[in-house]
């Protein structure tokens, strides 16, 4: 172990959960919210007429489901919500924004659930509380004043309901505009639009059962053990039943190792299932190579499904061509893998009855060339036909957990006509059709003073968004900033001229009889009902903040009545179904337990693109490459974390502990740059619009390849360009970000930030 002034590290682990993934659960639910109170909310989380997990977006079982179908991030993300302890009109007479400010984001979630509605008026140092009216009369104030309804921008975090979702973006719509930003634009935006220019539909194509059948199971970029551990139980079933997983990633990591599973026996006592069978530790956006070098020995082994690749692809020829023309030597030097260790997966691959199942995260969408990656994934795919069978498909792992819900119901800037034409119909008001803004744009829009008016349902923009300096600029020169939010987070602090906090009910808490639906990653609606009692009296539900809104804002128009649609979430269930295809009796099969699966053209070899079939594509092949003493460094999480909610100083699968200000460096290149473990470094990220700092950062030690580099997010946003993005995607592409790294600066090594960013770090969102 080796230890500094303010935390620790030590050697990572070799196998994720057990006991202590029970203890960290116990002690975050109890210490937060009682026992009484934790366990209500444990016992009502995922089950059947209980409420959604507010973390992951990984499935319930469709039989069978524990009564404990939870894991230690979901047992975090209840307790951060259900905290009983709020804060109100005295927290912030006592604190001030920039006191606030200084605070690190762990203590800002540690202070409770918002109470009331807050205001910062212009000039102000300190919120003040503020009637529903008044905050309702403000918004419409600045929202009439606008010369054009496009020049408000409207966020959208995952957790908002389908209900709030749909009545939202009807909201924004009948205002006038389409600029509907949401975390997915930061996410696997890739993914959506890699899979419908592939094979129609922009969802993954698998169900929790295939994982059952499959024969080989590829966790590509990402990293279950922190993201989604639900996940692990699903994989250590697969894997007992006799499929490989192999894990594609960068660093190793404890989940995709071993799993102790902490509700069996064997798992409290710390016996391990091994998981993945290999692990190849791939460069830093080298994918795309290595999924072209598995095409390259599949197609040598003569392992393509001709019959499907006849009847249900097109472009085949030109791709086999180019594939067969690409040279092993560019793969091997793009990817980090060697020949052999590629001719070896394919060859299992082939072997497995083409039952073959490839989950990725954000280590595949998040780069510039994400969306020809994916598709790369697709082509693999392809060539064995597995898509549309038993135990294979392709599943994007997503992370929020109703971001893909929200998508489905119209939160989306360029959502197709067809959506457009039936909402029009059903609400009876013009529906604008010009794109919006997203997220990339957004900043940009209120950078250049395009936009002047910013609303968030639910997230926290300034932190989850690229370029911290310069989204907080761009907040900044806003007539509003406007958040709905469980709890205080560092976007309420980026205020436009004017500032309002409109504090929620969270899913875990009754609504007033009502409930609300989720979709998770595999297209399962469900219901979602919370259990406890608010924490505070004058919260309101998301569905009713946008409906008293949308009535102050414009009224009811056409066939909209605001308030009768928010006063029972049937009727916007209704409206759902009238507007969004597959969502038939909604109402009735929304209350069965367990939901229902929406349809999904491609589990059946039905291929929604304009010509019928699935497409190959013809990328070229390529990687992001560095110039030579740089390198390439991607933002990830800790294990005390979830999104941009940090929950504490720890990473305990990576052998972190009580800090977050640290970059991960492969040991033999901090050797050759003179810097020992746990020294103090500045990182120095490189684009053509200049460079990006950060300060003060320690040095740790980890196994992965050399010439790359890690940092948590949102910490290291600062260091993400704006402009740096995935191309058609827009995604911000923070997993392949150019560094250069050296020593503190000696008069900066005493001054350096303690313990999680506690300090304002040069070029930050708290600087």
């Amino acid at each position: 172990m080796s230890e500094g002034d303010e935390g620790n590290f030590k050697k990572p682990k070799k196998g994720a959960a057990g006991l202590p993934a029970v203890v960290a659960s116990l002690k975050h639910v109890f210490g937060k919210d009682g026992v009484v109170r934790g366990t209500k909310a444990l016992m009502g989380l995922n089950q059947a007429g209980g409420f959604d997990c507010p973390s992951c977006a990984w499935p319930d079982p469709d039989r069978d489901r524990s009564f404990a179908e939870f894991c230690e991030n979901g047992a975090k993300a209840v307790a951060s919500e259900a905290m009983k302890r709020t804060i109100g009109k005295e927290f912030f007479a006592e604190h001030s924004v920039a006191d606030l400010m200084a605070q690190t984001d762990a203590w800002h979630d540690e202070q409770g659930r918002l109470a009331e509605p807050m205001v910062l008026w212009e000039g102000a140092s300190h919120y003040e509380p503020i009637t529903w009216d008044a905050a309702f009369g403000i918004l419409a104030e600045e929202l009439r004043a606008l010369p054009s309804p496009d020049q408000a921008i409207f966020y959208t975090s995952g957790r908002a309901s389908n209900e709030a979702a749909f009545l939202y973006q009807l909201f924004v719509r009948a205002y006038g505009t389409n600029n509907l930003p949401d975390c997915s634009n930061m996410c696997h935006e890739s993914s959506g639009l890699a899979l419908k220019e592939a094979i129609g539909v922009g969802k993954g194509t698998v169900t929790m059962d295939d994982f059952l059948e499959a024969e080989v199971i590829l966790c590509v970029g990402q990293n279950p053990g922190t993201n989604h551990p639900r996940m692990l139980s699903t994989l250590e079933d697969a894997v007992k039943k006799g499929a490989k997983l192999v894990a594609i990633n960068p660093l190793k990591e404890a989940g995709l190792l071993g799993f102790a599973h902490p509700q069996h026996l064997t798992g409290l006592l710390g016996r391990a299932t091994a998981l993945s069978s290999t692990y190849l530790q791939v460069k830093v956006n080298g994918d795309l190579a290595l999924f072209r070098g598995l095409a390259k020995a599949l197609l040598a082994a003569g392992a393509e499904d001709s019959d499907f690749l006849k009847e249900h692809t097109v472009s085949y020829g030109e791709y086999r061509s180019l594939v067969e023309a690409t040279p092993w030597p560019e793969i091997e030097a793009l990817s980090g893998i060697a020949r052999a260790d590629i001719e070896k997966l394919a060859g299992l691959m082939a072997a497995g009855g083409k039952r073959v199942i490839t989950c990725w995260a954000m280590g595949l969408t998040q780069h510039r060339n994400a969306v020809a990656t994916i598709r790369e994934i697709a082509n693999v795919h392809l060539i064995l036909g597995a898509v549309g069978r038993p135990g294979a498909g392709l599943c994007p792992v997503r992370g929020h957990s109703n971001v893909q819900g929200d998508r489905t119901v119209g939160i989306f800037e360029k959502m197709p006509e067809s959506f457009l034409a039936a909402l029009e119909k059903q609400a009876g008001v013009t529906i604008p059709r010009q794109h919006g803004f997203d997220t990339v744009n957004s900043i940009l829009a209120m950078h250049e003073g395009k936009a002047k008016v910013f609303f968030a349902l639910g997230g926290n923009f300034a932190q989850a968004t690229p370029d911290s300096a310069f989204t907080a600029a761009a907040l900044r020169k806003c007539r509003l900033t406007c958040h709905v939010s469980t709890k205080l987070n560092r976007s309420h602090l980026i205020p436009g001229r004017r500032a309002l906090i409109l504090p929620c009910l969270g899913r875990s808490e009754q609504d007033e009889g009502r409930f609300v639906s989720t979709e998770n990653s595999m297209g399962i609606v469900q219901s979602s009902e919370g259990k406890l009692e608010p924490a505070a009296e004058d919260l309101l539900s998301e569905v009713d903040i946008v409906a008293l809104m949308a009535e102050t804002v414009i009224g009811d128009v056409g066939n909209i009545r605001w308030g009768w649609l928010a006063e029972d979430y049937d009727r916007i269930r209704t409206w759902i179904e009238a507007v969004v295809p597959g969502f038939d009796n909604y109402n009735e099969r929304v209350r069965q337990a367990g939901g229902f699966y929406l349809p999904n053209a491609a589990k059946e070899r039905r291929w929604n693109t304009p010509d019928g079939k699935a497409h190959f594509s013809v990328a070229t092949m390529d990687a992001f490459k560095v110039q030579p003493g740089r390198f390439l460094l991607q933002t990830l999480r800790s294990h005390d974390q979830f999104n941009t909610t940090v929950y504490g100083l720890n990473d305990r699968y990576r052998g972190i502990s009580g800090m977050r200000d640290i970059v991960f460096v492969n040991p033999e290149d901090l050797a050759a740059l003179g810097i020992k473990p746990g020294e103090r470094i500045d990182v120095t990220s490189h684009w053509d619009d200049g460079e990006r700092h950060l300060r003060g950062f320690r040095a740790i030690p980890y196994e992965m390849p050399r010439g790359m580099a890690a940092a948590y997010f949102p910490e290291a946003n600062v260091l993400v360009p704006v402009g740096h993005v995935a191309e058609g995607s827009n995604t911000p592409a923070s997993k392949s970000i150019e560094v250069s790294l050296m020593p503190a600066n000696a008069e900066r090594k005493e001054s350096a930030g303690r313990g999680a960013f506690s300090k304002a770090k040069e070029g930050s969102v708290i600087s």
